[in-house]
């Protein structure tokens, strides 16, 4: 039997955790967008080192835990060039809608914030869109 679906539970409740967490020691929503932004533009003086920190665990525990458990690959597509570009579209998506899905998704809808449930529903639904168009219709993933 598939245990995936493990592994998906336990990264979502590290995420809550982690996005409860910061909440209650920082007093600020955790939205990793306006993290990096905030350290690109350099608004963030004061707590750049608090906020540069969090990043880096950020994508080094993951990349541990994929690591020693032997696990990590997403099956998504073996092309670098495709994954760079959904990546760049991803991040020009979080500016445009002020916000990602850890800041919309988990911060937003917890706090019931309708902003966060707007963004969350419109995002959801171009990803599924996307799918449709970019795998079954295009072929390209």
């Amino acid at each position: 039997m598939p245990q995936d679906w493990i592994l998906g539970l336990l990264g979502g409740a590290m995420i809550g955790l982690a996005a409860a967490a910061y909440l209650l020691i920082n007093g600020r929503v955790m939205g990793a967008s306006g993290i990096i932004g905030s350290l690109v533009d350099r608004s963030a003086k004061e707590n750049a080192t608090e906020r540069a920190a969090f990043l880096v665990g950020l994508v080094l525990f993951p990349g541990a835990a994929a690591f020693a458990t032997g696990t990590g690959d997403t099956h998504v597509s073996g092309n670098l060039v495709l994954v760079a570009l959904a990546g760049l579209l991803v991040g020009v998506g979080t500016r445009i809608a002020n916000g990602c899905t850890s800041g919309h998704g988990v911060c937003g809808i917890s706090r019931l914030s309708l902003r966060g449930i707007v963004a969350t529903v419109f995002y959801i639904g171009a990803g599924g869109l996307s799918v449709v168009v970019f795998r079954h219709l295009l072929g390209w993933v």
